[in-house]
């Protein structure tokens, strides 16, 4: 039976609210303002009201935490342990009001007390605790865990000062401090109980224990204390809450008074201050040895936390260690946890005094890993060196587990003594690295990728050889994306738009859109549709205009953008369609060019500076266009700065066309390209990563397909891909080069861009833009001419928001539950 045409109340993912309902928030709030804030009515701040708003909701979900932790604990189910050096999960108070349905009636309170729910929202800083796409992964992952009632729990670092706050000046990137617990955080608890220590550096002593067997003691060794923070993560319309543990470094000796009483006031501190450096910053940067051994001592001070905390849980209730994978799972979410391997035969064998044999068998049964990335370059390595002064008997171990690997393949595979060196842990070929991506592999007992072309190139390419070792260890599991941040939470108008015709149960179970499919065709639905995005794009434009001063034209097509800085990304190729335009603009050549708004925003590491010279291109290029009276508003550019997941929930909704221009084999998935379809955007992009499902899914009359093919790629590359070519035989792309490398966009250092030429031409292009630059322009006017016909624009943008239904995280972790981790849900 399909769906009510017409809008009824009880269809709204958003309850009303009862009015005793109401009354009951409205007395919380008043008492918390008082009572937890210390304030009165009158003279509080907007961030009172935060603070008091937060507590409030914070109340309904404490109840649900307390009765989820003992239901897990009385049920003993098999649980979920989740690894992740990122958990980019925004803003809290809005998205935790929405799950537990109570955001209608603290609205209302609200407003009954003279205040405004969206304006207390944005008192709120996001939580700095990821920088892109894996953090923000992760934190949709724990949204569905919840949701779907599994029994899990994240583990990562709480960081002080998260990546760092961009500011664009001069039209560069500059890295300040995100100091987002400046204001404390409502949304966390302390539980300073929770404390485990960390060891490093010193040296290993091995003595006989006894019983036959040698013993392993880390002696002369530095220890870092990691306290435990827990965040309550609520699923959608449950009564499930999970925890996301972070850890906080501290010291062991907090203040050293001798020196104090000395006057020596820095060294009164130093120890307590070089110590709890480890949580401060994600991703220090690592062009310096310094940077690099911090990274690696973040890494095993969380993992190392963690895998103590789960062993402790483990040990409180059961005195079996065979029962360990029948009650454990532990998914290491990309490479950067990988040490988990390590450090649990470390506890094992050393702490809980195991035999190599059975430690390793329980070891193996407990991980999985997935892969985020193709390029040998991302994947985790360390100086041997560097990992052994840092971390001596993690080295040790990993030796004997690389040891007894190499027997295992040699006598599988005897004589292949090219492949030992291939697969070994240790890279005995690069100056000797410890590569952790290996580890990870021959630990687990499965390894995903995050999309289908992604895990068969994994397959093919860069675990090949593993894959001949263990046949059936690697599988698939598409990426998705939570519906309750990225579509209930951040576009209510398409919400309640969509509930209106179809009902409300899609925001639980996507793959009800596409009862939305058949509303395509329909000329009032459409109206509709185009009058949302019309008035997120008014709501986008009114926010550049007050953080940048940049005026752009809701009327124009919003071509947008976001994602980390990266060469792979290739921004630099929307860079030379841009110029392109502008190009074409000045010579007169604007029959029938459709107006353009060309949104960057993102942000590049630290340490890379290629990428923070491509911002600072984007930033020139924007102000020779935007100040340009012979561009009229055909043609707007700007780089929006701090992007994060609170920017994210504004730029979505509102967008037009979403650009997913990878090299084709480089991304293994993107979910942006995701989020900005089931916002009602039609996606470019190459065959590549996600989009190939995506196409596949909206079908190829709603998606604008250009460039080289993964096969074709290679091609390219294996058959001598000369850049020159491209160069000399199409004169607007020249014309656009050389407007790079000549200054054309620095007139005051001509020489500044000289570097981004010489990358695209002398040095190889390695990411084949010049490739696929007359594809990519010939698409775009494609793009262009299908955007003026609105009806159908609006048809296809239908489509592509009703073939979502598979990139929903709760069809990913569902599958992860089913084929990896072998968990059910605990319902009460």
């Amino acid at each position: 039976m399909d769906a009510p045409e017409s809008r009824s109340e009880s269809n709204s993912p958003r309850q009303g609210s009862t009015s005793t309902e109401v009354q009951a928030i409205k007395r919380s709030l008043a008492n918390h303002l008082i009572y937890t804030g210390g304030k009165h009515i009158e003279n509080a701040t907007g961030r009172d009201w935060y603070d008091t708003t937060s507590h409030t909701i914070r109340d309904h979900l404490i109840e649900k935490w307390v009765d989820t932790v003992r239901a897990y604990y009385v049920k003993d189910p098999k649980r979920v342990y989740y690894l992740s050096l990122e958990f980019l999960i925004g803003r809290m108070m809005s998205n935790a009001a929405l799950n537990l349905g109570i955001e209608p009636a603290v609205k209302e309170a609200l407003h009954a007390l003279g205040q405004d729910m969206e304006h207390v929202a944005e008192m709120e800083t996001d939580a700095a605790l990821g920088n892109g796409g894996l953090g923000r992964l992760a934190a949709c992952f724990l949204d569905s865990m919840a949701t779907l009632d599994l029994p899990c729990m994240g583990y990562g670092i709480r960081y002080e000062y998260g990546m760092f706050n961009q500011r664009i000046e001069n039209g560069q990137q500059v890295e300040h401090p995100d100091n987002w617990l400046r204001y404390g955080n409502p949304w966390e608890f302390q539980r300073p109980e929770r404390l485990y220590p960390v060891k490093f550096y010193g040296h290993v002593v091995q003595f006989p224990n006894g019983h036959g067997r040698m013993e392993h003691h880390l002696v002369d060794n530095e220890i870092v204390m990691a306290m435990a923070y827990d965040v309550p993560i609520p699923g959608f319309q449950t009564d499930t809450v999970n925890n996301l543990r972070l850890w906080a470094a501290k010291a062991t000796r907090e203040f050293n008074l001798d020196y104090f009483n000395e006057g020596n006031y820095e060294r009164a501190v130093e120890e307590k201050n070089t110590t709890e450096n480890l949580s401060k910053v994600l991703y220090p940067n690592d062009t310096s040895v310094m940077g690099r051994e911090l990274r690696l001592k973040q890494q095993y001070f969380f993992v190392s936390a963690s895998i103590q905390d789960i062993l402790h849980r483990f040990q409180s209730d059961h005195h079996d260690w065979d029962q360990l994978p029948e009650k454990i799972a532990i998914q290491l979410n990309d490479t950067h946890p990988s040490i988990a391997v390590s450090e649990m035969m470390y506890q094992l064998i050393d702490i809980h005094h195991l035999e190599w044999d059975e430690a390793w068998r329980l070891t193996g049964m407990i991980f999985a890993y997935t892969n985020h990335t193709l390029m040998p370059e991302a994947l985790e390595t360390w100086p041997l060196e560097m990992f052994g002064n840092v971390l001596p008997r993690q080295l040790e171990i990993i030796y004997e587990i690389n040891h007894r690997f190499l027997q295992q393949v040699n006598h599988q595979f005897p004589g292949e003594t090219d492949l030992l060196s291939r697969v070994s842990i240790i890279d005995e070929t690069h100056g000797r690295r410890v590569r952790m991506a290996h580890l990870a592999v021959i630990g687990s007992h499965t390894v995903n990728g995050v999309a289908a072309i992604h895990s068969e190139l994994l397959k093919t390419t860069l675990f090949r050889d593993f894959h001949r070792i263990f046949p059936g260890k690697f599988i698939n599991v598409t990426n998705g994306i939570t519906p309750r941040r990225w579509l209930n939470q951040c576009n209510p108008g398409l919400t309640e738009l969509i509930a209106s015709r179809i009902g409300s149960g899609f925001v639980r179970d996507l793959t009800q859109l596409e009862k939305l499919a058949k509303f395509a065709d329909d000329a009032e639905f459409r109206k509709q549709f185009r009058a949302i995005k019309q008035a997120n794009k008014q709501h986008l434009a009114e926010r550049i205009h007050l953080h940048m001063g940049i005026n752009v034209d809701p009327n124009s097509m919003f071509d947008i953008q976001v994602k980390r800085i990266h060469e792979y990304k290739r921004q630099l190729l929307n860079v030379l369609h841009v110029i392109t335009l502008y190009n074409r603009i000045r010579a007169g050549q604007t029959a029938g060019l459709t107006p353009r708004t060309v949104i960057f925003a993102g942000k590049a590491a630290p340490g890379y500076w290629m990428a923070k010279l491509i911002i600072r291109l984007i930033n020139d290029m924007a102000g020779i266009v935007n100040h340009d009276r012979a561009v009229g508003g055909l043609l707007k550019v700007l780089f929006y700065p701090n992007y994060d997941v609170s920017t994210a929930q504004i730029i979505f909704p509102a967008s037009d066309l979403s650009e997913q221009i990878s090299t084709a084999g480089s991304e293994a998935s993107g979910t942006g390209n995701m989020k900005m379809a089931l916002n009602g955007a039609l996606t470019i992009g190459t065959l590549d990563g996600a989009n190939i499902e995506i196409s596949e899914e909206v079908g190829a009359d709603n998606i604008f397909i250009f460039g080289l093919t993964t096969p074709q790629v290679a091609d390219l590359r294996a058959s001598g891909y000369n850049p020159w070519d491209y160069y000399n035989n199409n004169p607007e792309l020249k014309q656009a080069l050389d407007m790079i490398g000549s200054g054309f966009f620095s007139v005051e250092e001509p020489d500044r861009y000289l570097p981004i030429f010489d990358n695209l031409t002398r040095n190889g292009d390695y990411y084949l833009l010049l490739a696929d630059y007359a594809s990519y322009i010939a698409c775009q006017e494609e793009v262009g001419r299908g955007y003026q016909n609105q009806e159908e624009w609006t048809r296809r943008a239908i489509l592509n928001v009703a073939h979502m239904g598979k990139f929903s995280s709760d069809r990913t972790i569902q599958e992860y539950a089913n084929k990896v981790w072998k968990i059910s849900p605990i319902v009460r």
